[in-house]
């Protein structure tokens, strides 16, 4: 396995041999680049404060001479792998708004909050965010599914500079029943859940918890250490990490049970979570989770080889693409295969961090970033584009901590070191309390298990659905010998949802596909909820 993150030193020595790989690749597509009369969209700096619409990220390059008549073209021309120029990098970086701003102006945007700060009478009242933790309500005048709450708070956890970043919306007036907790996937933010907060907030009887993983986004982050020499125990040292501290949140908000939604990594670190901590779930959906088949299409009839996979779409595919429907009426999405580089390759096995590059370049950080946020928000309007860009790069920017995590749970190309495919059927079957003298073991009864996926999406759909089959049929053999109470109490099940015209970003991609189906998932836990309450 991998060392502990290398000195800055030896760092800055890679990062020269890195910059020289990537900047190769740069070249080397950008002299094929296609030119066309079509606006050619660029990322440039932002520091509008929250609560005003940020000014556009994207700066159209228009040729000054009117081309000659031509067939029109519908794929849109190549953009290089690092779109933002050099000079709009260095101005990024100069000009650049701190992570807390970033995150409230993304926040701003949510619908409804949003009327409420700018018309609220009171000349304090702030967008609820890491920059302004405190609390905003919106009133049924502004809010038609209101009154609601929106809140924002740093909860300190034990120990030297830990704390998670939180934001939470409650209806007001209403008891609550259920509670879903959001969690981003890797070197993210919850801030990327502003198109589903206000959606899912309509649900009578839940409360929303979004969080920012320890070491990641706005949360603390401290060092990130493994101190396990055996390799298997290192894996379970990355993943206690994060876990032991989402844990030891719920129990400072003393909530008993809740519905976890996790994309991505997000998702990998939510069955880590079920198989460690038994008992507090009654709901697992893992939307686009990465770590779930044994080899990279390991469910697949035809065996690629080691250096193939599709994980670089995540890195070169435009978003704009993603959100178009590809498939035909009644087929199913296919796997894609794809080599990615070997610069990738060479930077996950130095275990030099993505954002370590950002971090390192200083000046042209801005331009790194731009490879990612060009692509993924290109479907987004221009200004929502801006806001976003300039939230993941205050993100990428910040002192490295849990992103140092990754090589130690997933191998190049996001194929996990403990796929989530072999222990998933442990997931809703733990003891929660061991047997005693005068009584027997407690143990969970299941609860429902979703799988999520872009209808273009890169992550594998086939390893989602070898997964579910597998708990159903690990489920068979359970009520084959079971009891009739133990039949009764029963709650197990597995499903494959795929959300049309998305990509890995399935909650970005397609926000009003992604929030009716989420939804369907909240009130059919809120009727097992209200039952089992009935029953006992």
């Amino acid at each position: 396995m991998l060392k502990s993150p290398t000195s800055a030193v030896v760092q800055s020595r890679k990062l020269a041999s890195t910059v020289a790989r990537i900047q190769h690749v740069d070249n080397t597509t950008s002299s094929v680049k296609t030119r066309a009369s079509t606006e050619q969209y660029t990322p440039i700096p932002s520091s509008v404060p929250g609560g005003r619409p940020p000014k556009s990220m994207l700066a159209p390059r228009r040729s000054r001479e009117q081309p000659p008549e031509r067939t029109p073209v519908t794929k849109p021309p190549s953009m290089g792998m690092f779109p933002l120029g050099y000079k709009d990098a260095v101005y990024q970086w100069w000009n650049s708004v701190t992570p807390t701003v970033a995150e409230r102006n993304v926040i701003s945007r949510i619908p409804y909050l949003r009327e409420a700060v700018a018309s609220g009478t009171n000349p304090s009242t702030e967008v609820p965010s890491a920059e302004h933790p405190g609390e905003t309500q919106t009133s049924t005048k502004i809010d038609p599914y209101g009154p609601r709450v929106w809140k924002s708070a740093m909860v300190t956890l034990s120990g030297k500079n830990r704390g998670l970043n939180e934001f939470s919306v409650e209806r007001v007036g209403e008891p609550v029943d259920d509670t879903l907790v959001m969690l981003h996937g890797y070197g993210a933010g919850l801030g990327f859940y502003y198109k589903n907060f206000e959606n899912l907030s309509r649900s009578k009887g839940w409360k929303l918890y979004a969080l920012d993983w320890l070491g990641m986004g706005n949360s603390t982050r401290p060092p990130f250490r493994i101190c396990a020499k055996d390799p298997a125990a290192k894996i379970t040292e990355a993943e206690n990490w994060f876990i032991d501290a989402l844990e030891e949140w719920r129990k400072i908000r003393k909530i008993e049970k809740f519905t976890l939604l996790g994309h991505s990594l997000g998702g990998y670190l939510g069955v880590s979570y079920a198989l460690k901590y038994p008992g507090h779930l009654n709901k697992l959906i893992l939307a686009s989770p990465v770590g779930i088949p044994e080899d990279p299409y390991a469910v697949n009839a035809e065996m690629p080889e080691p250096m193939d996979s599709s994980f670089q779409d995540e890195f070169t595919v435009d978003q704009q693409t993603t959100t178009e429907s590809h498939a035909k009426p009644g087929s199913q999405p296919e796997p894609k295969k794809r080599p990615y580089p070997p610069w990738l390759v060479w930077l996950w096995d130095a275990n030099v961090s993505p954002f370590s590059i950002v971090r390192l370049a200083g000046p042209l950080g801005p331009r790194f970033a731009s490879g990612w946020t060009s692509r993924r928000f290109n479907h987004l309007t221009p200004e929502e584009k801006q806001t976003l860009h300039d939230y993941a790069y205050s993100i990428f920017r910040q002192r490295g901590s849990g992103e140092y995590a990754l090589p130690y749970l997933l191998a190049p190309g996001a194929h996990a070191r403990r796929p989530v495919i072999n222990r998933i059927h442990r997931v809703g079957r733990q003891v929660i309390t061991p047997a005693t003298e005068t009584a027997p073991a407690v143990k969970e009864t299941g609860y429902p298990i979703i799988f999520m996926y872009g209808e273009n999406d890169w992550m594998d759909v086939k390893g989602g659905r070898a997964t579910a089959e597998k708990l159903e049929q690990a489920k068979a053999k359970l009520l084959a010998q079971a009891t009739e109470e133990e039949k009764r109490k029963e709650n197990g099940s597995a499903k494959v949802v795929i959300v049309n015209k998305a990509g890995h970003h399935l909650y970005l991609d397609n926000p009003d596909e992604f929030n009716q189906y989420i939804r369907e998932e909240l009130d059919e836990t809120r009727r097992q909820t209200l039952r089992e309450r009935a029953r006992s």
